[in-house]
């Protein structure tokens, strides 16, 4: 399974796992591969706390960390970045905040204590992603930063660049791969429509073929939708130089999942998911539930862009996390995850899982070999 990848990160299973759990990014990385830390929903200080905490428990192995800074979101030209929060927060309709607080109150959601307040856009855009930017650049075990979404801003990649790290960004669309080539990215993640989070309308096995013609020789990462060895033999045998997971790590043993939260996508089927914009303004596919229909029908409010439903809804996001148990919760909570789901049965160890990937991989490889007739 060793690819160039491998070698350029010194990592021997080229297997990138995004998580937002600090746990899952070390037993990522000590079983072999690379961890992804997703930084959005950090500020500065506990990002700084979290690589801190991964660099005591990876020894001399890498991880890397995933910033999302959109190429463009709402007010992003006529905004000053000094003030971007309060003038957002200034741009939102009283409507949409008044139904959100009405779905968490009629599904028995408590309230956050007034002591526990929270940033309600928090790395989202280039200004506020920058600070976290220059935490994980100060960590030296941080060999990777990704961005989500787009395209990231020159200075970004000329940044990560004189820092003698890797540029990696998403995509679910060819022209958008080409766009992450010309601007110097050093490894292309396809993403296609069966991934959990921000995804396009392409699916993986059609979308991943193009992206790799189209950027040659740029390594490219294919993702979405991946959850055996035997995809990871799919994906390299079409030229992919690793892949991308994330749905995966949502139910291992090290993973912050709240008991509620975790019998959600224990139970789900690969037909439980949607795309929606009901949480981040952007096309996203999470579990369906209360919430995402709510958004959708036709006497409700239309979600605003990014990061203006984001805003509108963190509060919902920290509140259904805080009382996963209490009401009913989870009919309107964000369960990001993608199609995979209904391959998520059980609860693995991080290392476990790895290490069934790798056999499945091999054992994947041998039944195509045999296939071969002298």
């Amino acid at each position: 399974m060793r690819t160039a990848l491998c070698d350029q990160l010194g990592i021997e299973f080229p297997i990138f796992a995004f998580t937002h759990c600090r746990d899952v990014v070390a037993a990522v990385s000590n079983a072999g591969g690379l961890g992804v830390l997703g930084a959005v929903g950090f500020t500065p200080e506990q990002l700084e706390v979290e690589c801190r905490w991964i660099d005591e428990h990876v020894g001399d192995k890498p991880y890397g960390v995933d910033l999302v800074i959109p190429q463009k979101y709402e007010g992003m030209d006529e905004l000053d970045p000094a003030k971007l929060e309060e003038q957002l927060r200034q741009a939102i309709p009283t409507q949409h905040r008044e139904f959100a607080a009405k779905l968490l109150a009629d599904h028995g959601v408590p309230e956050m204590p007034p002591e526990e307040a929270h940033h309600e856009l928090l790395g989202m855009s280039l200004a506020t992603a920058t600070p976290q930017l220059d935490v994980a650049l100060q960590h030296e075990k941080v060999r990777l930063i990704a961005n989500a979404l787009g395209t990231p801003p020159p200075e970004v990649v000329d940044r990560v660049h004189d820092s003698g790290r890797l540029v990696a960004a998403l995509c679910g669309k060819v022209h958008q791969a080409v766009r992450h080539k010309e601007s110097g990215i050093d490894i292309i993640i396809a993403q296609g429509t069966e991934g959990g989070g921000h995804t396009g309308e392409v699916g993986s096995l059609v979308l991943w073929p193009q992206i790799i013609k189209a950027v040659a020789p740029t390594p490219v990462l294919a993702a979405g939708g991946i959850g055996s060895g035997e995809q990871i033999a799919a994906a390299l045998s079409l030229g992919a130089q690793g892949v991308w997971t994330g749905s995966l790590w949502l139910t291992v043993e090290e993973a912050e999942c709240p008991p509620a939260q975790m019998e959600a996508y224990l139970g789900a089927t690969s037909a439980d998911t949607v795309r929606s914009r009901s949480f981040t303004g952007k096309p996203c596919r999470m579990l369906k539930n209360e919430w995402t229909e709510a958004w959708e029908a036709e006497d409700t409010p239309d979600p605003l862009g990014m990061p203006l439903q984001n805003m509108v809804t963190m509060d919902a996001i920290t509140r259904t996390q805080r009382y996963a148990s209490s009401g009913h919760a989870q009919a309107v909570s964000f369960n990001p995850v993608g199609q995979v789901v209904g391959m998520m049965n059980e609860v693995r160890s991080t290392r476990e899982v790895i290490f069934d990937l790798v056999q499945e991989y091999v054992d994947a490889v041998d039944g195509l070999n045999a296939l071969n007739v002298d």
